[in-house]
């Protein structure tokens, strides 16, 4: 039998809960910054690609065959978490630019819930091919997955900064993270420029004003899936990005049509659309909007 040493509670309190919070961080609910995927994601992906080959000109294959194989393969935390994360990547309203192809019922913007797994279809789309195409070429590193059977890239070999195209949202032990998504081709101009701009200098360093001229001629804020005006100004905006934090506001936009219709034409994001249109009609019962009738 091992022997019990005696340890400060403080110090074991504190490497304990280290170990704990690392163990969340990395294995579960934040995202890599190379690829800006959550593990769950990574392996949705990667089952998708390899073992089931869902190819963009691939036939559709039912979404628990999906589950399944990524379950009992590189995931094993249930099935509805796999589905829920399977789904999050194929929905329009969700994700600036998904990742996977969706056959069927994939929930809306009302707050519809996807159907269930049996009755879904799904395969990748390209741009989830640029995240994966490079895994033969082996340019990541490789480790065993969790029963030591098959191995698993520790993150994919993305050609494009999904992190910052896609955004990302994860609550870990501690700590946060909130990452709006932004538009691809803005981001990608953004980095040749920075990438040029590295080149150019001897010192192989970023000019102090980069952050300036990238919001000036390149990325002009985040770019919402469901639409939306930003309400804050341009300095709000640039104190945002220089700090890593803020509070992006947006307001849905409408038109008017004739003298009678008001359309709205885009709400804020992750917006229920069921829920404001039940707030909006609660509104004109009320009579607070007396101009609309």
């Amino acid at each position: 039998m091992d022997s019990v040493s005696p340890a400060p509670l403080h110090e074991v309190t504190e490497t304990r809960y280290l170990n704990y919070a690392l163990s969340v961080i990395t294995s579960r609910a934040l995202p890599d910054i190379r690829d800006g995927l959550k593990p769950v994601q990574r392996r949705i992906l990667y089952a998708m690609f390899t073992g089931l080959r869902l190819y963009p000109n691939a036939r559709y294959r039912k979404s628990a065959t999906i589950v399944g194989d990524t379950m009992g393969k590189y995931h094993p935390h249930g099935d509805s978490a796999i589905y829920d994360a399977m789904a999050r990547m194929a929905q329009t309203f969700a994700l600036r630019d998904p990742l996977i192809d969706g056959h069927g019922n994939f929930g809306s913007v009302d707050g519809d819930k996807p159907a269930a797994m049996r009755y879904t279809e799904a395969k990748l789309l390209p741009l989830a091919m640029t995240l994966l195409e490079e895994l033969r070429q082996n340019t990541v590193p490789f480790r065993p997955n969790f029963d030591g059977t098959l191995s698993e890239p520790v993150v994919l070999p993305a050609r494009i900064p999904n992190l910052l195209v896609n955004g990302a949202t994860g609550i870990a032990v501690g700590m946060a993270t909130n990452i709006p998504p932004h538009n691809l081709g803005e981001v990608l101009s953004g980095a040749i420029y920075m990438v040029e701009s590295l080149l150019r200098r001897s010192d192989h360093s970023w000019p102090d004003n980069t952050l300036d001229r990238l919001l000036d001629r390149y990325i002009q804020g985040p770019d919402f899936p469901t639409g939306g005006s930003m309400m804050n100004s341009s300095e709000e905006i640039r104190k945002i990005y220089r700090k890593g934090e803020g509070t992006i506001v947006l307001r849905g936009t409408y038109r008017v049509e004739g003298k009678s219709k008001v359309v709205i034409t885009s709400i804020p994001y992750a917006i229920n659309k069921g829920d404001l249109v039940e707030k909006i009609a609660s509104h004109i019962a009320d009579e607070r909007l007396p101009q609309i009738t």
